[in-house]
């Protein structure tokens, strides 16, 4: 980590919700996919939660369909301290819950126009996280209060181009709210542990599109294939520290302050395969390019250079799953699914503000239909991470030694009405 500035620097990682995918995205567009791992998501058109994996699918509606989620996210992510500075027991770094639960909320409208064309509206989120710790914690310059709320609000097109083939292509409008603190914590300097490093709070409005394909063999046999596009963001609004004039700070004085973060490029492929009547298996590859997400580097105003940077090198990742589903009566069907989801961080570069490891979903759902207009999904997760060892250092050049665990359990609702 490279400071420009005396005592301005922080660590900063970002996104709204607790993130249980890799990094800080989220997964969770649908309980219907959560049921299955999320296995299959560009070629399964169950829902109108299609709006959010792959658009094409909208040409295989032939009615408006309206579906409304909430997913529960209950994560379990701790720390244990392995070393510290001398003035420091290791004891002190220990943290049983770093991270809250949150309620993600999603829902989408499909609108087929006619026998070709089919318009697609979906609000939802692909990027989260929070992660908290107390205004006094030892390593307080490494992490303290993080939160970024990204909201997707996407309109998308269907063209039917044959009985076989279809494309799709959207367009994105991506909010984002950003707010962080950062404190002392133990260190050298003749400051409480709780004095602010950096308190930065603000927000963006970003562009974006994506498109889609999905190709039928037959009526028991699909592939599909989405791209996400990356979107950049400046949050802009006010940053200060609590640090005293005479060390460089601005001992509270509130100022204009920026930050750069680009959301990475999303790309999907799927197949489903209807072996019976009963019973169908799915499966995806999802590749997310987080490679774009290199540094971070924060600026206040009347200072050219960053206030703080802080280098990610995160790397492209993947992540696979498979599931089925089985319909055991007339209006009850089954789900399950596994997922191996691989880290983007670099574990020379890991942090204990994102304390990412890869993971393994598994999952259960069904879908419960009442009538031909009306049914409901629902899902269940438990995702289990790797332990993770690493050592992070603070502005001020101390080494402080982690070892993380996390777990998670998501639990998700969905009603879906055929108009």
């Amino acid at each position: 980590m490279k400071f420009k500035k005396p005592l301005l620097a922080l660590s900063l990682t970002c996104s709204s919700f607790y993130s249980v995918g890799a990094a800080f995205q989220l997964a969770e567009h649908s309980a219907a996919g959560l049921g299955r791992a999320f296995a299959g998501e560009a070629a399964i058109a169950d829902n109108a939660s299609v709006v959010a994996r792959n658009p094409a699918l909208m040409a295989q509606f032939d009615t408006i369909e309206f579906s409304v989620t909430g997913t529960y996210v209950m994560p379990d992510v701790s720390l244990t301290g392995i070393d510290a500075p001398t003035s420091v027991d290791p004891i002190a770094l220990n943290d049983s819950s770093i991270a809250p639960s949150a309620i993600i909320p999603a829902m989408y409208l499909v609108v087929p126009l006619n026998d070709k064309f089919a318009l697609g509206f979906g609000t939802f989120s692909n990027f989260g996280l929070a992660t908290e710790f107390d205004d006094d914690y030892a390593a307080g310059q490494l992490a303290g209060e993080t939160s970024i709320t990204t909201v997707n609000f996407n309109t998308s097109l269907s063209y039917k181009v044959n009985d076989q083939f279809a494309i799709a292509g959207g367009l994105n409008v991506v909010y984002a709210d950003a707010s962080l603190v950062r404190n002392f914590g133990d260190s050298p300097m003749p400051l409480p542990p709780k004095t602010e490093a950096a308190n930065l709070a603000g927000d963006d409005i970003a562009y974006g599109w994506n498109m889609g394909l999905s190709y039928d063999f037959n009526e028991n046999h699909r592939l599909g294939f989405s791209y996400r596009s990356e979107v950049k963001l400046e949050l802009e609004g006010d940053y200060s520290n609590g640090l005293p004039t005479n060390l460089g700070g601005l001992a509270g004085e509130v100022v204009p302050g920026a930050l750069g973060i680009a959301l990475p490029a999303i790309m999907e492929f799927s197949g489903l395969h209807q072996l019976n009547t009963d019973l169908a298996i799915h499966y995806s590859a999802m590749w997310t390019g987080w490679s774009s997400f290199d540094e971070l580097a924060g600026y206040a105003a009347g200072v050219d250079e960053p206030v703080f940077s802080k280098k990610e090198n995160f790397s492209d990742s993947l992540r696979y799953a498979v599931g089925a589903s089985y319909q055991i009566s007339s209006n009850v069907t089954l789900r399950t699914g596994i997922a191996y989801d691989q880290t983007p961080t670099d574990e020379d570069h890991r942090s204990i503000s994102i304390p990412d490891s890869d993971r393994i979903w598994i999952s259960g759902g069904v879908n419960y239909s009442f009538d031909n207009q009306s049914s409901v999904d629902f899902g269940v997760s438990i995702i289990q991470g790797n332990t993770e060892t690493f050592t992070e250092t603070d502005d001020l050049g101390q080494q402080w030694t982690f070892e993380s665990e996390g777990d998670a359990y998501i639990v998700s609702a969905q009603y879906n009405h055929v108009f």
